[in-house]
């Protein structure tokens, strides 16, 4: 069952602007290390983040709250397993968000998809509660 779906467009040139202008301030108010060497590591630097500042508003939409409630930026984090998928994890009060949110006999499942076309970078969040399979119900 789906318990949240969450979009956003973000705009590569104004992240670009952001962090030219503050720097490491912003990078690590917003971005985890692994997000952080991720982007450093890729020639689109901004587009990187861009995708990611994306998911994060797209992902706090999915869970209810937009960035309030308590939600931090790095409560919300996306990395890539080894096929390039990217893959979001939650921690803190998102984490707790996402719990909440979840029926008694399921596991949540965040799929997060990212893509970018200068100089708009788009992410889609779809919260997914999956029933847990037990001895009774395989």
């Amino acid at each position: 069952m789906i318990l949240g779906i969450g979009t956003d467009l973000a705009n590569i040139d104004r992240i670009a602007g952001v962090l030219e202008r503050h720097g490491d301030r912003f990078r690590n108010r917003v971005f985890t290390e692994i997000e952080q060497a991720k982007a450093e590591r890729r020639a689109d630097t901004a587009g990187t983040y861009a995708k990611r500042w994306a998911a994060k508003e797209a992902c706090s939409k999915a869970l209810g709250t937009g960035l309030r409630m308590g939600i931090a930026w790095k409560d919300m984090a996306v990395f890539n397993i080894r096929s390039g998928q990217p893959q979001m994890t939650l921690t803190g009060w998102a984490a707790e968000r996402l719990a909440t949110m979840t029926p008694e006999g399921h596991e949540a499942v965040v799929h997060v998809t990212l893509t970018d076309d200068h100089p708009w970078a788009q992410a889609f969040v779809v919260i997914e509660a999956r029933p847990i399979e037990t001895e009774n119900n395989p």
